[in-house]
């Protein structure tokens, strides 16, 4: 099946609140918890969030973390406001700094972080080398890069079988969203590929579970 573009940025007011009202807190705790399983010596100090929506593991991250300083950038200014919402009640604002960008963005601060992660941007993008570079040119020398996202099935009819299994009982919209974002994603040899033209190849592609796909290794 031929990847089927979604748009880049999640920012209609009723999507973004659909979005952040949803139970995600399986996949972003497993999110955290494969990090730690591929880093198992990392200790994350500065620590950069590309695409980190409604905040959720971007303070899921701080918590199992308490050492780090974390950075959430994301292009969706309605997905932002619901993500400073929900840093102030985690009691988190002096450690998670958010900020509007969309990729490319040439002010984020090159070679400072020492932890990059990423979940569920790079289907978004029409040109997933925007990521591939923004991860590289903000990471420090070895910097741990760990991204996860959604990888595309073989058919529709698989997309629609793996929709009904997540969200059958989530709202029409995120139905909706889920489905399309199946066929956005990009196949773990596509992701390959990018990490190669990238500069990235040393880095692991690796499928995760029935519908995600896994980036991660040190710059």
């Amino acid at each position: 099946m031929q990847r089927i573009p979604e748009p880049e940025l999640m920012d209609d007011a009723e999507q973004a609140r659909a979005y952040a009202g949803a139970d995600f807190s399986e996949p972003h705790q497993a999110f955290v918890e494969r990090f730690a399983q591929c880093f198992p010596q990392h200790r994350p100090r500065r620590v950069l969030d590309l695409g980190c929506g409604a905040a959720d593991i971007t303070i899921r991250f701080a918590r199992a973390c308490p050492g780090c300083e974390l950075t959430g950038v994301d292009g969706a200014p309605a997905m932002l406001a619901l993500a400073r919402d929900a840093v102030t009640r985690a009691g988190l604002a002096g450690r998670i700094r958010l900020r509007e960008a969309r990729l490319p963005a040439g002010d984020l601060p090159p070679h400072r972080f020492d932890t990059l992660i990423s979940n569920s941007l790079l289907h978004h993008l029409a040109d997933p080398q925007v990521l591939w570079r923004a991860l590289r040119d903000c990471g420090a020398p070895a910097a741990a890069l760990f991204v996860m996202d959604l990888r595309r099935p073989d058919t529709r009819e698989q997309a629609a079988r793996l929709m009904q299994k997540y969200s059958a009982t989530e709202p029409e919209i995120l139905q909706r969203d889920f489905f399309n974002s199946l066929l956005a994603a990009y196949r773990p040899e596509e992701i390959a590929a990018q990490l190669a033209s990238a500069g990235l190849s040393g880095l692991q592609v690796e499928p995760v579970g029935d519908r995600h796909v896994a980036a991660y290794g040190r710059l």
